[in-house]
Protein backbone atom coordinates (compact mmCIF):
# COMPACT_ATOMS: atom_id res chain seq x y z
CA UNK A 1 0.00 0.00 0.00
CA UNK A 2 1.67 3.56 -1.30
CA UNK A 3 0.25 6.48 0.55
CA UNK A 4 0.08 9.27 -2.13
CA UNK A 5 1.62 12.98 -0.90
CA UNK A 6 -0.62 14.71 1.80
CA UNK A 7 -2.74 17.23 -0.43
CA UNK A 8 -2.97 20.93 0.22
CA UNK A 9 -6.31 20.90 1.61
CA UNK A 10 -5.33 18.78 4.31
CA UNK A 11 -3.43 22.24 5.88
CA UNK A 12 -5.61 24.17 7.51
CA UNK A 13 -9.06 24.60 8.64
CA UNK A 14 -9.49 27.40 5.66
CA UNK A 15 -7.74 24.69 3.14
CA UNK A 16 -10.67 22.04 4.16
CA UNK A 17 -13.23 24.77 3.84
CA UNK A 18 -12.38 25.44 0.37
CA UNK A 19 -11.94 22.11 -0.86
CA UNK A 20 -15.34 21.01 0.77
CA UNK A 21 -17.21 23.77 -0.79
CA UNK A 22 -15.29 23.17 -3.81
CA UNK A 23 -16.72 19.54 -4.32
CA UNK A 24 -20.40 20.34 -3.26
CA UNK A 25 -20.35 23.34 -5.66
CA UNK A 26 -18.64 20.67 -8.22
CA UNK A 27 -16.14 23.27 -9.04
CA UNK A 28 -12.84 21.01 -7.37
CA UNK A 29 -10.76 20.01 -10.10
CA UNK A 30 -11.63 16.94 -11.65
CA UNK A 31 -8.19 16.03 -12.09
CA UNK A 32 -7.51 16.02 -8.24
CA UNK A 33 -10.76 13.74 -7.17
CA UNK A 34 -9.06 10.94 -6.13
CA UNK A 35 -9.56 7.82 -3.46
CA UNK A 36 -8.07 10.08 -1.25
CA UNK A 37 -10.20 13.39 -2.02
CA UNK A 38 -13.31 10.73 -1.40
CA UNK A 39 -12.22 9.58 1.82
CA UNK A 40 -11.79 13.21 3.04
CA UNK A 41 -14.94 14.20 1.81
CA UNK A 42 -16.58 11.54 3.47
CA UNK A 43 -14.99 12.80 6.95
CA UNK A 44 -16.35 16.24 6.10
CA UNK A 45 -19.67 14.95 5.01
CA UNK A 46 -19.83 12.81 8.61
CA UNK A 47 -18.20 15.41 10.91
CA UNK A 48 -21.36 17.69 9.98
CA UNK A 49 -24.27 15.34 9.48
CA UNK A 50 -24.97 12.26 11.22
CA UNK A 51 -25.59 9.02 10.79
CA UNK A 52 -27.89 8.06 8.16
CA UNK A 53 -28.25 11.72 6.75
CA UNK A 54 -24.65 11.95 5.76
CA UNK A 55 -25.49 9.25 3.25
CA UNK A 56 -28.45 11.30 1.72
CA UNK A 57 -26.12 14.27 1.72
CA UNK A 58 -22.98 12.20 0.66
CA UNK A 59 -25.32 10.82 -2.32
CA UNK A 60 -26.89 13.83 -3.61
CA UNK A 61 -23.31 15.51 -3.43
CA UNK A 62 -21.52 12.72 -5.50
CA UNK A 63 -24.40 12.94 -8.14
CA UNK A 64 -24.15 16.87 -8.39
CA UNK A 65 -20.38 16.50 -8.39
CA UNK A 66 -20.03 13.96 -11.13
CA UNK A 67 -22.46 16.01 -13.38
CA UNK A 68 -20.93 19.13 -12.75
CA UNK A 69 -17.32 18.02 -13.98
CA UNK A 70 -19.02 16.73 -17.43
CA UNK A 71 -20.14 13.16 -16.02
CA UNK A 72 -22.92 11.11 -15.91
CA UNK A 73 -24.96 9.15 -12.87
CA UNK A 74 -25.78 6.08 -15.02
CA UNK A 75 -26.65 1.94 -14.71
CA UNK A 76 -23.35 1.85 -15.51
CA UNK A 77 -21.14 5.55 -14.60
CA UNK A 78 -21.13 7.59 -12.25
CA UNK A 79 -22.60 7.36 -8.74
CA UNK A 80 -21.98 3.92 -6.55
CA UNK A 81 -24.11 2.97 -4.25
CA UNK A 82 -22.80 0.14 -2.71
CA UNK A 83 -19.27 1.64 -2.34
CA UNK A 84 -20.15 4.65 -1.42
CA UNK A 85 -21.87 3.01 1.66
CA UNK A 86 -19.53 0.46 2.56
CA UNK A 87 -16.65 3.98 2.57
CA UNK A 88 -19.06 5.89 4.77
CA UNK A 89 -19.68 2.73 6.90
CA UNK A 90 -15.57 2.71 7.04
CA UNK A 91 -14.86 6.50 7.38
CA UNK A 92 -17.93 6.64 10.41
CA UNK A 93 -16.06 3.52 12.28
CA UNK A 94 -12.85 5.04 12.27
CA UNK A 95 -13.96 8.28 12.88
CA UNK A 96 -15.66 6.82 16.02
CA UNK A 97 -12.15 5.65 17.39
CA UNK A 98 -10.55 8.90 17.17
CA UNK A 99 -9.73 10.67 20.42
CA UNK A 100 -12.88 12.92 21.37
CA UNK A 101 -10.59 16.22 21.49
CA UNK A 102 -9.62 15.66 17.71
CA UNK A 103 -10.44 18.20 15.34
CA UNK A 104 -12.09 18.25 12.32
CA UNK A 105 -8.28 18.95 9.97
CA UNK A 106 -6.41 16.04 12.08
CA UNK A 107 -9.39 13.80 11.65
CA UNK A 108 -9.40 14.27 8.27
CA UNK A 109 -5.70 14.11 8.42
CA UNK A 110 -5.95 10.93 10.26
CA UNK A 111 -8.42 9.08 7.91
CA UNK A 112 -6.40 10.64 4.50
CA UNK A 113 -3.75 8.47 5.87
CA UNK A 114 -5.41 5.68 7.14
CA UNK A 115 -7.33 5.38 3.83
CA UNK A 116 -6.06 7.08 1.28
CA UNK A 117 -3.83 4.27 -0.30
CA UNK A 118 -6.33 1.53 0.42
CA UNK A 119 -8.67 2.23 -2.88
CA UNK A 120 -9.25 -1.28 -3.57
CA UNK A 121 -9.61 -1.99 0.00
CA UNK A 122 -13.21 -2.97 -0.77
CA UNK A 123 -11.90 -6.62 -2.61
CA UNK A 124 -11.93 -7.92 0.58
CA UNK A 125 -15.57 -7.76 0.70
CA UNK A 126 -17.21 -7.79 -2.67
CA UNK A 127 -15.63 -9.90 -6.10
CA UNK A 128 -15.25 -7.68 -9.08
CA UNK A 129 -18.02 -9.12 -10.49
CA UNK A 130 -20.62 -7.98 -7.87
CA UNK A 131 -19.30 -4.91 -7.27
CA UNK A 132 -18.81 -4.10 -11.10
CA UNK A 133 -22.47 -4.93 -11.41
CA UNK A 134 -25.48 -2.63 -12.61
CA UNK A 135 -27.60 -3.74 -9.18
CA UNK A 136 -24.25 -2.77 -6.80
CA UNK A 137 -24.29 0.81 -8.53
CA UNK A 138 -27.95 1.35 -8.05
CA UNK A 139 -28.04 -0.09 -4.73
CA UNK A 140 -26.96 -1.79 -1.73
CA UNK A 141 -25.25 -5.27 -2.11
CA UNK A 142 -24.35 -7.24 0.54
CA UNK A 143 -20.97 -8.35 0.21
CA UNK A 144 -20.45 -11.90 -1.30
CA UNK A 145 -16.32 -12.69 0.02
CA UNK A 146 -16.71 -11.91 3.64
CA UNK A 147 -19.73 -11.78 6.02
CA UNK A 148 -18.35 -9.68 8.60
CA UNK A 149 -17.79 -6.37 7.21
CA UNK A 150 -16.99 -2.73 8.62
CA UNK A 151 -19.79 -1.45 9.78
CA UNK A 152 -22.14 -0.36 6.70
CA UNK A 153 -24.83 2.43 6.64
CA UNK A 154 -27.84 0.69 6.42
CA UNK A 155 -30.81 2.83 5.17
CA UNK A 156 -33.69 1.82 3.38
Amino acid sequence: MSVPPEPAYLESEATLDAFLAGFHDGTFPIAQWTHGAHVVMAVGVLWRHAVPHALTVAREAIRHYNERQGGRNTATSGYHETLTRLWLGAIAGFLATVPADCGRVEAARLAWYAFAGQRALFKEWYSYDLVSSVAARAAWCAPDRRRHLVEVIQVD
